[in-house]
This record gives structure tokens, sequence and C-alpha cells, in this order.
């Protein structure tokens, strides 16, 4: 969630949690709606894993969507959420995820703009033959990984 602190700061405490609570429970939605797992809650943000890509994909834009939707009636009170999606795999410990995946998809996370959805190129490759559409953003360095990412922009506002 992008900003989250100066919303806290410029909101006050008590109606800051409501927001939270309204980023939450539309997140939580679409994790539901596409078998989406919580790994872990942020705060301001959630770490999730999907059985399938094109799932990750499907609920990056439906959270993406109601977020939009939200702030088209809340102007005053807007959720601009970053999401980054990378594929592999991690290592599960107490029901927790590790390993280089979920460093690369935090890496992806932060590159991404605020209402962005942020891909790699394994994702990309994944989803062949769906209806996603994707931009190439070029390769990019990312803090602690030796070698550029290509990454791709999943275009999500029709």
């Amino acid at each position: 969630m992008k900003d989250s602190t100066a919303i806290t700061t410029r909101l006050g405490d008590r109606e800051a949690i409501e927001l939270f609570r309204t980023h939450n429970a539309l997140t939580r939605d679409a994790l539901d709606r596409y078998s989406g797992r919580e790994i872990q809650h942020t705060g301001d943000g959630f770490m999730v894993s999907f059985t399938a890509a094109s799932h990750g994909v499907e609920c990056a834009i439906a959270i993406q969507k109601s977020m939009h939707a939200h702030n088209q009636h809340h102007p005053e009170t807007q959720i601009n959420v970053r999401i980054g999606i990378c594929a592999g795999e991690p290592v599960e410990e107490d029901q927790r995820l590790f390993g280089s995946t979920v460093q690369l998809t935090a890496r992806i996370c932060d590159k991404a703009e605020p209402d962005q959805i942020l891909v790699a190129p394994v994702i990309r490759d994944l989803c062949l033959g769906k209806q996603f559409s994707f931009k190439d953003m070029g390769e990019h360095v990312l803090k602690g990984f030796d070698q550029p990412l290509r990454m791709y922009e999943i275009l999500w506002q029709h």
C-alpha cells in the first residue's frame, strides 16, 4: 500500500485503521476468489502464493480493479497498491516461504509504481495462451541480484 505511514499521519490512527481494514478486505476477497494462500500480512501488504501463475495474475488484476473502484467512490481516501509477481520453488518452513524466489518477488514489487502490476518473464511464459496483455518494461538491476531482470507490466485498465 503506497504511503501507508503518510496516510496514518494525515488521517490519524483511528481513520487509518479503517482504511487498512478496507485494503485488507478487498485483498482477501480477491485471494478467496482466485484460491490465493495468504503467507504473511505485513500491516500494509501481503505475501501470497498460488498453485497457478494465471490465478496469481487474475487475482492481481482483481485487486487493482477493486482498489480503483474504491478510489472512484472515496477520492479522499484512495488506496494505491504495487504488485509484483514471480514464480519459482521457495523453501517453506513454519508455513512461511523463504529463498531467492521470495526475494526476487519483493524486488519486483519494489520497482512497481502505485496501481501497477509487474511480473518476471517466467510469469509471462507460464501465462502463454491466456488473454493477458503484457508490456515490456525493459531490464532492471535489482538489489542483491547479479543479473538484470527483464520485467513486464500487466495492462489491467481496459
